[in-house]
């Protein structure tokens, strides 16, 4: 079982104590929370009703800030103000190289302000100070880095015709974006929407998660200094059924870019159909799996495994929460796991000796929980964890179950929690047919030294990303997005770009044409 380190909240410095974490415990100084309303036309404004919501701190429970509470008649203002900036604003006429030299200058500054972001975000988000200094934080300025480089690079082609013509294309950008972005990364998928919606030249209403509002409304901050133009960038913090129900069926959006839950981006593609016909892009669920065949090492598979279910606690929409096993390596696998699990530590995020820390809220929490109490009751076996720990927050025992069948819930629904599920298989035929026996087609591992059987797996399984031998490798220059009921459109990369430009063919009559 997992040992604890875990804590609760306070404002000085300090060191933890082993033990289930009663004690007033805290390994930070408490960041300063400066922005907390809504950003709109390039500065910040109380909600129209007045009402504010509360984040929550989930190492402890605790209220870390009120935060505006933007509805219907806020992204309206946001949206007005976008509409502005792109109808009769400089943004998306200037050239490709001037916005790229104000994003480089949003990177350096998002770089200057890091130390503060990173405890930001692990306060508003449960993360690891120490992953998310690096990580989170650090890929924001290289995101940004990316797509300022991109936005002199954005061109048409010439087309042959036939006939007496000729015809190019334009790639211009679409217009207003509607930016609704999740918990479980909110710095990174930030940038990871906003960079591209930039650099296409395109204005934009953004969305925060409301469990994860701080950051965003920093990065806003950050967008004036840098000298983003006024109503190019817009924050709109609320609730989906509201304020971000109001960007997806709003008459004057443009396109929807957005990432979090199957369920809510069927909403989406509702609310798009019913109002404009407004493209969308979704990055949702997933219930990757990793498959392990009995060549590979077995000290670098727990290593993928335990990384690919329990990083970020769970968290990832890429989780390889489906561990298969080929029979003739799941015992020494499972022995290996086990031994492994013995030194991780749950805990306060700020200790750097903690390698998981609380699920983002309350409602995540018992969500997991009762996903735990599924497996259980269907049959499956607790190999470590399974419980509950710590005296306040919203920690977890990361939990291992074996005996899992196919068709348990545990191993067809996404619990974006710290559950691994570990099955068996023989041959290669049935490993594929157990990878794509899903909804989902977000991601998969293999794990083989076979490149015969590499390139069947690779070749063979229904998913956007496929990791051979390593798992949740993410780079700026590689595309993600999924298939089937993990979403269409990609994140990341130049294909990040598309969901943002709008191809325009502008045919003209050649010089000798009867037409002149």
């Amino acid at each position: 079982m997992a040992s604890e380190r875990n804590g609760g909240g306070g404002g000085g410095e300090g060191r933890a104590e082993n033990g289930n974490g009663g004690g007033a415990v805290s390994f930070f100084a408490m960041p300063e929370i400066r922005y907390t309303r809504l950003f709109i036309d390039g500065g910040f404004v109380d909600a129209v009703s007045g009402k504010t919501f509360e984040t929550i701190d989930p190492r402890t429970g605790d209220v870390i800030a009120s935060i505006a509470e933007g509805d219907k008649e806020d992204v309206d203002l946001a949206v007005r103000a976008a509409r502005k900036a792109f109808d009769h604003g400089k943004w998306s006429r200037m050239a490709g190289s001037e916005r790229g030299k104000i994003m480089l200058k949003l990177a350096d500054l998002v770089e200057q302000h890091a130390e503060e972001l990173t405890r930001l975000e692990c306060l508003d988000a449960g993360k690891l100070l120490t992953v998310t200094r690096t990580v989170d934080i650090g890929t924001c300025g290289s995101t940004l880095r990316y797509f300022a480089g991109a936005a002199d690079k954005i061109h048409g082609e010439t087309l042959k015709m036939s006939g007496q013509f000729q015809a190019h294309t334009l790639r211009e950008p679409v217009g207003v974006a509607g930016l609704i972005i999740p918990w479980n990364f909110p710095a990174i998928m930030f940038f990871t929407k906003v960079a591209p919606a930039l650099a296409a030249g395109c204005t934009m209403v953004v969305k925060p998660a409301e469990q994860t509002p701080l950051t965003a409304l920093y990065f806003a901050h950050l967008t004036k200094q840098a000298g983003v133009p006024d109503g190019v960038v817009n924050v709109i913090t609320g609730f989906g059924p509201t304020a971000g129900a109001a960007i997806a069926s709003h008459m004057d959006v443009d396109m929807v870019s957005f990432t979090g839950s199957t369920e809510v981006g069927r909403l989406i593609m509702e609310a798009s159909a019913r109002s404009n016909l407004k493209p969308v892009s979704l990055e949702l669920g997933g219930k990757s799996p990793l498959i392990i065949f009995d060549d590979a090492d077995v000290d670098m598979a727990v290593d993928l495994a335990v990384n690919g279910n329990f990083f970020n606690k769970g968290e990832v929409c890429v989780a390889a929460s489906r561990v298969y096993l080929q029979e003739g390596i799941y015992e020494r696998f499972e022995k290996k796991l086990v031994d492994r699990m013995k030194s991780w530590v749950v805990g306060d995020p700020f200790d750097p000796h903690v390698n998981q820390g609380p699920q983002v809220d309350k409602a995540q929490y018992e969500r997991v929980l009762s996903y735990i109490d599924h497996g259980k009751r269907e049959g499956a076996t607790v190999l470590t964890g399974g419980k509950p720990c710590g005296l306040k927050g919203y920690y977890i025992e990361p939990t291992v179950f074996t005996d899992v069948k196919d068709d348990m819930i545990i191993a067809k629904e996404e619990i974006f929690g710290p559950v691994m599920c570990l099955m068996k298989f023989r041959t290669v035929e049935e490993a594929i047919a157990k990878a794509n026996d899903t909804r989902y087609g977000l991601a998969a591992g293999v794990v083989t030294k076979d490149m015969d059987v590499a390139n069947r797996m690779t070749r063979s399984i229904r998913a956007g990303v496929v990791w051979l031998n390593c798992y949740l490798v993410m780079d700026g220059d590689c595309p993600l997005g999924g298939r089937k009921m993990s979403g269409f459109g990609k994140d990341a990369g130049m294909h990040a770009l598309d969901k943002f430009l709008a191809v325009k063919a502008v045919v003209t009559p050649l010089y000798d044409s009867p037409w002149l």
